[in-house]
Formats: C-alpha cells, structure tokens, sequence
C-alpha cells in the first residue's frame, strides 16, 4: 500500500448527496426502545461480533456472542465515555444479554476506560482489539491509543486468563496526528481509534484498520481511516487506505470487509463533523470499494453514502458496523421524544455488487 494509491473521499462526491435517503439507503425508523434483558441501569453503544479471520461471526461455547461499550446510566448520555468499559452480550432469541466485562478489573494499566474496537476469535485464542482512551493519572481525557489483550479458549469453550493488556504501536508515526490532548469536545477532537483486524484474503497479510486523523494537514477536517500491518517483529503504522481531508473531521468505527472479489472500507459520521458547505450530507454508514488493498479506493455509490438515519430523525441510531455476511449493527442514540437511546438498535442487512450499496429490504432481512 502506498501513498500514491491512497483514497480520498471528496467535496464533490459528497456534494452529490442530494435531498433525503431514497429507499435503498434509507435506515428504517425505531419507534421505541426495546431493552431486550440488558441492564436497565447501563447505556450500551458501539457494538461489534465477535469473528473470525474472514470476517464471519462465530459462537463461543455455543453461544453468539458480541461486545459492547457500557456504563452505569448518570442521568447525563455524555458521562458514559468517560466510564465506559467492554461488555460481553449474548445474543439469543433476538434478545440481548449482558453476560459482565470482557477484560478482568483490578490490572494497573494507564489508561482510565476502554474504547470500540473489534474481536478475533482465531485458532483457539480470542483477541481484543480496543481503544485504551484517556490516562489513568488524570480523569477525563481524550487520549487515544490502540490496545489488545488476549485469552486462549479453555475445555469448556469459553475464554480462560487474559493476557495483560498491550500497545499494538509505540506512538502515531509519520502519517497520522497524535491523539493526546486531554481536553477536548465531542467531534472535533483528534482520533486515533476503534481497531477492527482484517486479514487479506489474497496473501494473508494481517491488518489493523483504524480510526485516525491525517497528518500534515492544513485543514481541521482531516479524517482519516488508518492502517498497520502485522509484521514478524510486530503491527507496523502504515500510510492511510484513505482519507477525507477538507471534507469531515472523523471516519469513525472505521473497518475493512471482503465481499465478492472486492474489499470494502466503512465508517460512520455525522452531519456535524463534515466541513462548512457539506452538512447537508445525513449522519450514516460510508463506504468505498476497491479490487485490492492497494486501491485505487472508490465511494459506494458515487458519494460514498450507503445507509442514512430518516430525514425527520437524523440522530437515530449511529455507530454501524458490518461483517462479512453483510449484517450491520449500530445503537439508538436518539429517540423520538428526544432521549438517548443506549441500546442495541435493531440488526440490519446489506447487499453489495461491486461500487454499489443497498439495503436489504425490511420483507427479506434475515440478520437475526
């Protein structure tokens, strides 16, 4: 992968969304918030499975298993990043069930709460791939950096001891900007988050995709969606799959799929964090395709859009993430009459031919 074959997503692609999202682009609304048999008491947002090398979902010890971010409900939606921690939820019936933390409390780590990020379950070992965010010497910052542990699955199926947490990377390298700053503001601050493995099915190379923001810009909407490849001596930074400088400040949740004989790259953003002159384009799930991980990287659709939250309810549901069987989870940020969500938003489904997205329709959705 080279600078040269870096993608760009651009102003004018963006500026061929045009009016509200048409049926296959269009998020079906929520209507209420369905609980399932989670923890009354907690908020649960970002959200991913638990997969394999290729992507696909898989079950520990028999069960579909996912995790999630949590925290205790304050009454305020913007205190739970500050206290947020990975939770396993069970997925069974269509209902969900928070089954506790995934890492063990009572480590000394340095970082304060932990961030998305995703979960590979590969020859008997299940590694979690997170976002170790702020510091552990000083509450409420917006520090950001790529962590993992890891816990060989035992006799009984489930995952035994935790390895202790790690760096995946020394520092933010040449082509990305450092998160560090401990103050901040929600959605302009710098990323350098949401690690989401993906392995090439071409030659097996491992990769790191990540939410990051471009070094070197003269623009203060440079995201961007970050890489690192797995070498023999460890994950090595690498140049950008692409990024969106002058036009939005955060690729988030970024993540790579394959999908017949093409490779997708995701994320999530919001309406907010596109530059001035763009912020008629909705909150949703973008994308771009390419034939290889060297690109050229094209935007899905022409503009990149693949799936919006209805005009009337822009904040809906955020933070999509897809597996290679196309299914789409996300979380309820807003509901109807104005509160927050946090709670799994109702699965969804894909179709992918080439640089075209759309959604299944609701009569033939199958992602339970």
């Amino acid at each position: 992968m080279t600078t040269a074959m870096m993608g760009v997503w651009t102003a004018e692609q963006v500026r061929g969304i045009a009016g509200p999202p048409g049926p296959a682009t269009l998020i079906p609304a929520v209507a209420t918030a369905d609980r399932s048999a989670l923890d009354p008491a907690r908020l649960y947002w970002d959200m991913w499975p638990v997969q394999d090398a290729a992507g696909h979902r898989v079950t520990i010890a028999g069960r579909q298993m996912w995790m999630a971010l949590t925290a205790p409900d304050r009454g305020d939606p913007a205190l739970r990043h500050f206290e947020a921690k990975i939770h396993w939820l069970e997925r069974k019936d269509e209902c969900w069930y928070d089954l506790g933390p995934v890492l063990p409390s009572g480590r000394t780590v340095p970082y304060e709460r932990e961030w998305a990020g995703s979960a590979l379950l590969d020859d008997g070992v299940v590694t979690l791939f997170f976002t170790a965010a702020g510091t552990s010497a000083r509450a409420g910052g917006y520090q950001q950096e790529l962590w993992a542990a890891h816990a060989a699955v035992g006799a009984d199926g489930w995952p035994g001891e935790w390895s202790d947490p790690a760096p995946l990377v020394t520092g933010y390298g040449p082509h990305y900007m450092p998160a560090d700053a401990h103050e901040g503001e929600a959605g302009k601050i710098k990323a350098f988050r949401d690690p989401a493995y993906f392995r090439d099915p071409a030659d097996g190379a491992e990769y790191i995709a990540f939410t990051a923001s471009l070094a070197g810009s003269g623009s203060a909407f440079n995201g961007a969606l970050g890489m690192a490849r797995r070498t023999p001596s460890g994950w090595v930074l690498t140049p950008p799959c692409l990024h969106a400088e002058g036009v939005n400040n955060e690729l988030e949740r970024a993540h790579l799929v394959f999908h017949g004989k093409h490779y997708y790259a995701f994320w999530s953003t919001q309406t907010v964090t596109f530059a001035e002159g763009l912020r008629h384009a909705p909150g949703g799930l973008y994308g771009m395709v390419a034939d290889s991980m060297a690109g050229p990287w094209r935007p899905l659709n022409g503009t990149g859009l693949v799936l919006a939250n209805p005009a009337d309810r822009p904040q809906q549901t955020y933070s999509w993430y897809v597996d290679a069987s196309l299914t789409v989870c996300s979380f309820v940020d807003v509901l109807p009459d104005g509160s927050f969500g946090g709670l799994p938003a109702p699965l969804m489904q894909l179709e992918l031919e080439g640089e075209k997205a759309a959604l299944r329709p609701l009569a033939s959705q199958s992602a339970a």
